[in-house]
């Protein structure tokens, strides 16, 4: 059994026991959360939601709260001697899939 979520502008496919990187969550360490916006609904019977399941819910546990590899944005331009070094770490949350509903 899998499904489809949305969370954070993004949509992951996901399965019992996955662990997903998704955009950052308020939440802690240990906590259980719910997403509610699912998607689909695969398995035996697939059930595509219009545009989420009606009663769907993905439930997953907070993993950890954490940034991401440094992500290097350099800028350039040639004969002008303009040169811009700038660095970004995404921070995100590790959630641990533990149900589909």
């Amino acid at each position: 059994m899998y499904a489809v979520i949305e969370t954070g502008g993004k949509q992951y496919q996901v399965k019992v026991g996955d662990k997903v990187k998704v955009e950052k969550i308020e939440a802690a360490e240990g906590d259980v959360i719910n997403f509610d916006k699912v998607l689909i609904v695969g398995g035996d019977e697939t059930k595509i939601g219009r545009p989420y399941v009606e009663g769907a819910k993905v439930e997953a546990k907070v993993l950890a709260q954490a940034k991401d590899k440094k992500i290097v944005v350099f800028k350039y331009k040639s004969k002008k001697n303009e040169r811009t070094k700038r660095g970004h770490r995404q921070p995100f949350t590790l959630v641990e899939i533990s149900a589909i509903n």
